[in-house]
């Protein structure tokens, strides 16, 4: 398959941030950086279907937020030259939601349902024959002149997006014939990925300012996007337009983002392990209590990279802080044994 050109982009400073987001995304899977084996992986089972004239087998996209989840959707029905349909598991309150998209979905479509997990449980089991048998049984009426109508539903690929796999129920989640967990994303992948939005967006940018951007993106795209604004903005007021490796530092440093990727919440909840509760344990929500955070929020976007960096641990009884997140604090660890 021939890669389209990408355009050149000059992002307005009125530009929303999810639409610079998205003007940033890659379009195709030659485009993508990392995650090679799932791109591999996808390429394969893409040009297999397209060879066939079929639909793709149904996807199950699981990983931490930002890691291109929704970016490879819609690689996939660009890849499969098909139409996209995007929405979200909370917006689907209802079965005749759920047949309103599906009925309305092109033959061979990509229908992609990003926080799969929040899907309520009838509404689940909905798309059990749907995905299964690719047809929708509606009932129609009520009390005793109820009766079932099947409807056929045309040839499509449900993609399902996820960060909290655990919550996706097991007869829904065996239903996806493709299952891929994006994994964190290294240095070297995250400086190729700052160098192209760099380039995408006219901003000069030296490899080593690339690469302390990559440093501290928490091993995500989305986070080396954001950081790669804020660092632009900097350089064009303070260094001449040109991201250097000095420059950068210096911008990283004044939005309070570590060498270790840590920003402000990072390490307050770090701070409150390890001065408030002793290094812990301590329970997920008497910690969002004590930094002031939701516990979805620390549980979905803090903690697993606090989890990788090896500053935290999950135990039966709560989190505890391991001897290395006291050492990056600067505190002297209790000596409790269950720190490393």
């Amino acid at each position: 398959m021939r890669n389209a050109p990408e355009p050149r982009l000059q992002a307005p400073e009125e530009l929303a941030d999810d639409e610079f987001d998205r003007s940033l995304r890659p379009r195709r899977l030659a485009d993508f950086v990392g995650q090679t084996a799932i791109k591999e992986q996808l390429a394969i089972s893409i040009e297999a279907a397209v060879s066939r004239q079929e639909a793709l087998d149904h996807v199950l996209l699981a990983g931490p937020p930002g890691l291109g989840k929704t970016s490879l959707a819609q690689i996939i029905a660009a890849e499969m030259h098909v139409q996209f349909v995007q929405t979200g598991g909370p917006a689907l309150e209802r079965k005749g939601d759920i047949a309103a998209f599906l009925t309305a979905l092109e033959p061979g479509a990509v229908f992609f349902v990003d926080e799969i997990h929040r899907l309520a449980r009838a509404l689940e089991e909905t798309f059990y024959p749907a995905m299964e048998d690719g047809c929708l049984p509606i009932t129609v009426g009520q009390g005793a002149g109820a009766r079932v109508v099947t409807l056929e539903l045309p040839p499509y690929t449900l993609i399902g997006a996820t960060t909290r796999t655990g919550l996706v129920n097991a007869p829904l989640r065996d239903r996806f014939g493709i299952q891929q967990r994006l994994e964190h994303y290294s240095v070297e992948d995250l400086t190729r990925i700052v160098h192209r939005s760099a380039r995408l967006l006219d901003v000069e940018i030296e490899d080593r300012g690339a690469r302390a951007i990559a440093g501290r993106s928490r091993g995500t795209p989305r986070v080396a996007n954001r950081l790669l604004k804020r660092v632009r903005d900097y350089a064009e007021v303070r260094g001449g337009g040109a991201v250097i490796e000095r420059i950068a530092v210096e911008a990283l440093e004044l939005l309070e983002v570590d060498d270790e990727g840590l920003d402000r919440l990072d390490r307050e909840i770090l701070r409150a392990i390890c001065e408030k509760f002793s290094g812990g344990p301590v329970g997920l929500s008497t910690l969002a209590v004590a930094v002031g955070e939701e516990q979805d929020t620390i549980e979905d976007v803090y903690e697993p990279y606090l989890l990788q960096r090896g500053l935290i641990e999950r135990k039966p009884r709560g989190r505890t802080a391991t001897r290395r997140a006291f050492a990056h604090l600067g505190l002297e660890p209790p000596g409790q044994p269950t720190l490393l």
